[in-house]
């Protein structure tokens, strides 16, 4: 018996659609990366994007539990002296609160080029509603 390995061209994409609305952060983006990498597919291939399209919707009602509302902390650095930017979980929420959940997600899926692609596959708005009415995505239960 040999080992089944997917093609890039015979992988069907399906698109999805979550409701970010009270779920906590970290078990949506979990589940969100384990779809977009494809590992629920019987023909998940390690070293090929295998994935499927993730719409997500009301980003800016996403829970987190605890004290990470004031407490957890966003940082950036440029590089530059004085160049060091830091903002609380609510600020970032209030800013722009989509980058929460693509920073969670980003972060569980490969760091190099496969990970580029695979991350491209995301699509978050911080309202109800998507341009992707088109693409027919099923509502995704999480």
């Amino acid at each position: 018996m040999r080992t089944y390995s997917a093609k890039p061209g015979e992988i069907d994409r399906h698109w999805y659609v979550v409701d970010a609305s009270e779920h906590t952060l970290g078990r949506l983006a979990t589940r969100i990366a384990t779809i977009l990498r494809g590992k629920h597919k019987a023909a998940f291939t390690p070293h090929v994007d295998t994935g499927d399209f993730i719409v997500v919707i009301n980003a800016d009602k996403v829970r987190v539990t605890g004290k990470k509302e004031t407490a957890k902390t966003y940082m950036s650095f440029s590089g530059f002296v004085g160049g060091h930017k830091s903002e609380s979980f609510r600020q970032r929420r209030a800013r722009h609160p989509e980058l929460l959940i693509q920073g969670a997600v980003k972060g569980m899926i490969p760091h190099n080029r496969l990970g580029r692609s695979v991350i491209t596959k995301l699509k978050v708005y911080k309202g109800p509603s998507h341009p992707h009415t088109a693409q027919q995505p099923q509502a995704l239960d999480i």
